[in-house]
């Protein structure tokens, strides 16, 4: 063989573990021009071959017609060109060139029947079951719609031997699923599919595929939870795959049909060339489809106007990208009719355009770009409103009025209504100056105006509440104004002194009758926050204890004025602030128990008044507090009566707080599978609010450490890997970014994918490096010396174990430092015998390690795994000479392995497992030897050593039985 034969061959494997893509497709190109010029017709046939592999695995899959028509024509003409394995490759892609060519409509329907003639017919000749040919009767009658054909494709195909040139169990449980689900039986598709989706049949596509095609009939059996879970999971697993654009279409479908309309247009941006790609028009089509699917929707929902990503060369909008994707998509669509003779891919392309969500709203743990606000808000979101509140100034003034008088949090929403409605033409007039007074006052509270323009409407409502004849309320109106101007830099002390005077009118008046308890327990609640706040801009310690021990003061005074009212006027709230109080002054001071216990009275209090929406912040509060005391029980149940108490009135923010509050409590506590769904929420709530970014972020870290508890590490990784780029140490600080890195290098290890994760476990370990305290640096040296070895890159594993060794010294960790030049001698063998006496050097400073006795399990284990390392660096079977190198290499590890037992019997009866495993390590060298007497004496021992326990009961004992009846029968058939 040429070396030019050798290279190309070479060069031929190596692309083929190349990503998907043009540029893997053009190397392959090159070479079969190379193995073109070579003259070897063998490679000539493995080059057409890889060439065939890589077009079939790309967009570029029409393609592969030309070079399987002379592949074939190869065989035809020179079958003795073709070794055992590329004559198998030659009938396995039969039934790719068949499959696909339904995919392009230029093929006519004759030639692909004709195909799956001809792959009938060699099948038959070469001796092959009917079984993938009748599979691929059933995908041209299903693109066909001939769904009775498809039946009796079916049977036929399940019915048939399976054998060498059937699909995989993955890929056939795959169209086994595909064919219920086509005849609307989701359950039995579900059912077909769940060996791939349990891991028991996986292959190169699967489970990829069939995690995507799960999604729709997963929502449609109500399984909204596990939908989201194979959306994270498969996503992942298709986005770097070109060839997958089928899948990637099914996950745009999902997240436009459940409320995920941002994440779907993240989906649309990660491979532009999704929209023009021609290889396969049938994947195109469906990829148009769902496109327009999900144009309509944000056009439904007033984002026409919406940037998106499309077709490059032209900017698009949500409007006019569904106008194009529709052109497109029905137009293939005809061509494919008109091909196939009947309208049937016209038909399913538009009842797919007609599908409706889903679900409203499903979270999935993920940010996605934020939408530009609507131009109009869809007439499904304003409906129901509209339909229950009361359209008639009158009633909304009722309304707004009973609202006010229960203290609800709506009456704020009910006045906006009535303000929107008085501002209509001739309705003005209709307001009394009370009601002008209360739409004032609502429209200062809701937090929405700028400071100065509310503080105005405070003085305007304040005005209007003296004109109706109410001073009571007016002087509350000014108090609040006045508090609302201490949040101004440096304004706390002015409004101190303006708030003196209208306490002491409050008093007066409510002592003459003319204000309501509850409106002058309102003033004293207002200084009493005028002084909190000085609390919060104190410049020093003296200023801050001054102005506690004020607010501690004036909360007292707000408690004996409002407790002796509790039953004849409405003060509950004002006795319930006055506690909220307190409980601040006592966290202030560190009273941590006390604080907690005041704010519980607090929102007792309200409960006891019928006034939960009250309780809010101070269930909160405690439930914050409770979790610093380790009283997480108490934590769970504050923050979940807190967020069922805020319901519906709570603002985005607010309720994503209090979700992620009771994720967190739940979390401490184990309860994880919840803490997800709340912290599922807690993003979702934070992605709804404006000024919650960082708030949502958490979430997202969070919602990634508990599902990878949970052993998801496929969800926690697209979560992970998600969030990474929004956390920073400057907004989050390192620690968040370190255990960010750490939990995805966690997930991505489980996965199977120890490179990238060594890539995030080093990436921590830099940042951690410049931490005081060096235990995190080098455990995550470590562990990316653990992934490194993994994935057999050995001089960047040795280099990992290195840090990591120096690291353990330096912080006095033996054991751990022990581990890791026990790493480093396996390490170093892998190199074979020019890394052997490395090997033993490494192995020999272990043991030096071990010299204090606390460490006679390491060394112990440093001896077994020297005898194993001897053993496993010998080339070839002990020789009976006595100076065979084998031979001698096998004495010296029984020597050690003999060490090791002593070591382990001297570590105490704790360790007989250990022991009796190195006492078998024993027997096998000796057998190995050629010392059948020695052995079978080892092995009795062992045996020995657990009589008395009986069969069956202990896991470890069975092994070793087992092992030793092994042991035997490998000494008898030696003698034999």
């Amino acid at each position: 063989m040429s070396a030019d034969a050798t290279t190309i061959r070479q060069a031929l494997r190596d692309n083929q573990e190349e990503p998907e893509g043009p540029a893997r497709n053009a190397r392959a190109e090159r070479l079969l021009a190379e193995a073109e010029q070579s003259g070897d017709a063998a490679l000539l046939v493995e080059a057409l071959v890889h060439q065939l592999q890589v077009y079939n695995y790309s967009s570029e899959k029409d393609k592969m017609f030309v070079p399987f028509a002379r592949l074939l024509r190869l065989w035809d003409e020179r079958p003795g060109d073709f070794d055992p394995v590329m004559t198998h490759h030659l009938f396995w892609m039969f039934k790719w060139v068949s499959s696909s060519m339904v995919d392009q409509p230029h093929i006519p329907l004759a030639s692909i029947e004709k195909w799956q003639g001809e792959m009938k017919h060699r099948y038959r000749l070469a001796g092959h079951s009917e079984r993938a040919v009748r599979q691929g009767e059933l995908e041209i009658a299903r693109h066909l719609g001939d769904l009775e054909r498809a039946g009796r494709a079916y049977t036929a195909w399940q019915a048939a031997d399976r054998d060498r040139m059937a699909n995989c169990h993955a890929c056939e449980l795959h169209e086994q699923g595909s064919w219920q689900a086509l005849r609307g039986l989701d359950e039995e598709a579900l059912a077909a599919w769940a060996p791939v989706l349990e891991g028991e049949h996986v292959c190169a596509h699967e489970p990829h595929a069939v995690l995507a095609a799960s999604l729709l009939p997963l929502l449609r059996t109500g399984r909204a939870e596990q939908a989201r879970a194979h959306h994270l999971r498969g996503y992942r697993m298709v986005r770097p795959m070109e060839s997958m654009r089928y899948s990637v279409a099914l996950h745009v479908e999902f997240c436009t049909l459940t409320g995920n309309e941002p994440r779907a247009l993240e989906i649309l941006a990660d491979r532009p060339a999704y929209f023009t790609d021609s290889g396969n028009p049938g994947s195109l089509a469906d990829y148009l489809t769902v496109t327009t699917v999900l144009m309509d929707r944000l056009t439904e929902l007033g984002h026409g106007a919406q940037s998106v990503p499309g077709p490059a060369g032209a900017d698009w909008t949500a409007a006019s990208l569904a106008v194009e994707a529709r052109t497109q998509a029905l137009a293939l669509a005809a061509r494919f009719d008109a091909r196939n003779g009947n309208g049937y891919v016209g038909e399913q392309m538009r009842e797919r355009l007609a599908r409706r969500p889903l679900l409203d709203r499903l979270p999935l743990g993920v940010r996605a770009v934020r939408l530009t606000a609507p131009s109009a808000a869809p007439a499904s979101a304003v409906a129901p409103a509209a339909a229950k509140a009361p359209q008639d100034l009158t009633g909304l003034l009722a309304e707004a009025h009973r609202l006010s008088e229960a203290q609800h949090p709506d009456a704020g929403a009910a006045w906006r209504a009535v303000a929107e409605r008085a501002g209509q033409p001739g309705e003005a007039d209709a307001l009394t100056a009370r009601d002008r007074a209360n739409v004032e006052d609502h429209r200062a509270m809701d937090g929405s105006l700028p400071p100065a323009e509310a503080a105005e409407a405070f003085r305007t409502a304040a005005r209007l509440y003296e004109a109706a004849g109410d001073r009571g309320e007016a002087v509350a109106a000014d108090a609040r104004g006045a508090f609302l101007r201490s949040t101004r830099d440096g304004a706390a002390d002015e409004a101190a002194a303006e708030i003196a005077p209208l306490v002491e009118r409050a008093l007066a008046l409510h002592a003459e009758g003319a204000a309501t308890g509850r409106q002058a327990g309102g003033v004293l609640v207002s200084r009493a926050r005028i002084l909190q706040q000085r609390m919060f801009l104190a410049a020093d310690e003296e200023a801050a204890d001054a102005a506690v021990a004020a607010l501690g003061e004036a909360a007292q005074e707000v408690l004996a004025f409002a407790e002796p009212l509790r039953e004849r006027d409405t003060v509950a709230t004002r006795v319930s602030e006055a506690l909220g109080f307190l409980a601040d002054v006592a966290a202030y001071h560190g009273d941590v128990r006390a604080a907690a216990e005041l704010y519980e009275r607090a929102a007792a209090e309200v409960h006891a008044a019928e006034l939960p929406w009250y309780a809010v912040e101070y269930e909160s509060r405690t439930a914050r507090l409770a979790a610093r005391l380790d009283d997480h029980e108490t934590a769970v149940r504050a923050a979940r009566a807190a967020l069922e108490h805020g319901g519906t009135s709570l603002r985005a923010a607010g309720r994503a707080r209090l979700h992620l509050q009771l994720a967190e409590a739940l979390g401490a506590t184990g309860q994880f599978v919840e803490a997800t769904e709340h912290a599922l929420d807690a993003a979702h709530w934070a992605d709804e609010a404006d000024e919650s970014e960082s708030l949502g972020v958490y979430a997202r870290h969070q919602l990634g450490g508990w599902l990878l508890r949970l052993g998801r590490a496929a969800e926690a990784a697209a979560v992970l890997e998600a969030v990474l780029p929004d956390i920073s140490a400057e907004d989050h600080g390192d620690g968040m970014v370190v255990q960010t890195l750490w939990w995805l290098g966690d997930g991505l290890s489980t996965l199977g994918e120890p490179r990238a994760a060594a890539e995030y476990w080093l990436r921590a370990a830099d940042i951690a490096r410049g931490w005081p305290e060096q235990h995190d640096h080098a455990m995550l040296a470590q562990l990316a010396g653990q992934a490194l070895y993994r994935a057999e890159l050995n001089p960047e594993a040795e280099r990992a174990y290195e840090r990591a060794g120096e690291l353990w010294r330096a912080l006095g960790d033996v054991p751990a430092l022990v581990r890791t030049l026990r790493v480093r001698a396996w390490i170093a063998v892998r190199e074979g015998q020019p890394g052997l006496e490395a090997a033993r050097a490494f192995m020999a400073a272990a043991e030096r390690e071990c010299a204090d006795p606390q460490l006679r399990t390491e060394l112990a284990d440093t001896y077994r795994q020297t005898a194993e390392l001897l053993a496993h660096a010998c080339e070839g079977e002990p020789g009976e000479a006595a100076d065979d190198p084998a031979r001698l290499a096998y004495e010296e590890a029984l020597g050690y392995v003999e060490r090791a037992s002593a070591a382990f019997h001297e570590a105490g009866p704790d360790h007989l497992d250990r022991r009796t495993a190195a006492d078998l390590m024993a027997a096998w060298l000796e057998a190995d030897l050629g010392r059948a007497d020695a052995a079978l004496r080892r092995a009795a021992e062992v045996r020995a050593a657990y009589k008395g326990v009986p069969e069956g009961t202990d896991g470890t004992v069975d092994e070793r039985r087992s092992e030793v009846e092994s042991l035997r029968a490998y000494v008898a058939g030696a003698e034999a």
